[in-house]
């Protein structure tokens, strides 16, 4: 235990604040916008709302793209330990990545997937291989990935630079 805590239990906290009150609350759909902050102690502001089919402002992050974000971002950090484990020198990484997220017609959905495309440039082609295995090993590790209930699936490059 420490502070506390079992061992290896981590807490999050943020804020989530609405400022989309145009005067009259929620008092119809079309009287509101979805414009939210979200705020951690000591980090910038994010400026977030609904996706744009959902009467929010396309300039501010939406839930589904911070999902995306966050799986995507998990499985860098965790393939750069992987690499690392395995002695392989990544010089340069980039993933677009894609999510599917589909209505159920009831004013509700989920994601069917999630898809990151890996561009990893490693230092010696004699890393190419275990490059690749590093994925594999990184999925494991991703908290995020073990967190979610659909397919989180890699369509990996691994090039020398």
């Amino acid at each position: 235990m420490t502070q506390g805590r079992p061992l290896g239990e981590h807490h999050y906290a943020l804020t989530s604040t609405w400022t989309g009150n145009l005067g009259t609350g929620t008092s119809g759909y079309r009287d509101y916008r979805r414009d939210v902050t979200i705020e951690v102690d000591g980090k910038p502001a994010l400026a977030a709302s609904s996706d744009k089919p959902f009467r929010g402002d396309p300039e501010r992050w939406n839930p589904e793209d911070l999902l995306v974000a966050a799986l995507s971002e998990c499985h860098l950090l965790s393939y750069l330990h992987a690499c690392v484990t395995a002695g392989v020198v990544v010089t340069s990484y980039r993933d677009e990545a894609t999510g599917i997220m589909r209505e159920d017609g009831r004013g509700s959905g989920s994601f069917a997937e999630v898809t990151l495309h890996p561009q990893v440039t490693v230092a010696d082609a004699s890393m190419i291989e275990a490059a690749q295995q590093a994925h594999h090993q990184a999925h494991e590790w991703c908290f995020i990935a073990n967190s979610v209930n659909f397919p989180v699936l890699h369509e990996a490059t691994v090039t020398v630079g």
